[in-house]
């Protein structure tokens, strides 16, 4: 049977997981997969500002990315220690700082991110939620990219099954097992992705909160169903009965998320705001629009 359960299994790609090699510097595809991630969502944050009502200005999103990586790396390095393996890394404290070796949480790099966005919007003065809910949008982007390095790196894989989709990963034993890394990047990276910007252009980001509470929903639940398919850490395995620490995680997420939405929409929708000025956008565009403005003076 196990023979068997071998043959049908499709083949892994195995893909060397580091992308760049150069002497004693190597460039992961892990490390790829976040600097990617972080740029895609930053462009299309700075896109989403130009949408109505236009309540932040792009060049914010300039100075936010640099915030959001800090929340990203430090809350989803302290979140895999205090969630995932905080025994052994009371006992190997230096190791926390090993961050190469892997060991990254999505609900640590979640608090993290809205605790840079707590102090951002509060130093801007811009309204938290109106932050949240653009942020929300582009949040699948680094979501897919990052399963993808899942993936490529043979991590984070399913639980054996006889169905035609298993595979045999490297470090997984010999019996296929479902490819859940693909299933996160479906689900939580463009399923996520396409549902939010639908939202987007039917309702707009008027009303403030929505996208925040939806995207919590969304991954609460997409992360909820793939923990049914996904290997539980070997360390932790199941909470109680057939529950993982994923699951338990993401329960406070939906039911946050539901709340947002639901207030969301009984608030009022929120004005349209003025065109933005070229100040707002960037620098190069203030300097493009003090030439211009000189050069009709000359006229």
């Amino acid at each position: 049977m196990t023979q068997e359960l071998i043959f049908a299994a499709l083949a892994y790609p195995e893909v060397d997981p580091i992308a760049i090699s150069l002497g004693p510097l190597a460039i992961r595809w892990y490390s790829l997969a976040y600097i990617f991630g972080i740029i895609a969502g930053w462009r299309y944050c700075r896109w989403l500002c130009f949408q109505a009502p236009r309540q932040l200005r792009p060049i914010a999103m300039d100075d936010f990315i640099v915030w959001a990586t800090l929340g990203i790396i430090l809350g989803g390095r302290l979140g895999y220690v205090l969630f995932y393996n905080f025994t052994y890394f009371l006992y190997n404290p230096m190791d926390i700082f090993a961050v190469w070796q892997g060991g990254m949480s999505f609900h640590g790099g979640l608090i993290g991110v809205i605790t840079a966005m707590v102090l951002f919007a509060r130093k801007e003065k811009i309204h938290f939620l109106a932050l949240a809910d653009i942020v929300a949008c582009a949040t699948p982007i680094g979501l897919f990219f990052g399963r993808l390095a899942n993936f490529i790196n043979g991590e984070l894989f399913g639980r054996v099954t006889t169905a035609e989709v298993g595979m045999v990963f490297p470090n997984g034993g010999p019996l296929p097992r479902h490819p859940s890394q693909l299933y996160e990047a479906g689900l939580e990276g463009i399923t996520l992705f396409l549902i939010l910007y639908l939202v987007i252009r039917i309702v707009g980001l008027r009303r403030r909160g929505l996208t925040a509470g939806l995207f919590l929903i969304g991954y609460g639940l997409s992360r909820t169903i793939v923990e049914l398919f996904r290997e539980p850490d070997a360390h932790i395995g199941f909470l109680f009965g057939e529950v993982t620490m994923g699951q338990l995680l993401s329960l406070p997420m939906i039911l946050i998320g539901l709340s947002v939405a639901v207030l969301a929409y009984r608030q009022p929708l929120q004005p349209i705001g003025p065109e933005h000025r070229p100040e707002d956008i960037s620098p190069k565009e203030a300097e493009k629009a003090a030439k211009k403005k000189s050069g009709s003076k000359g006229k």
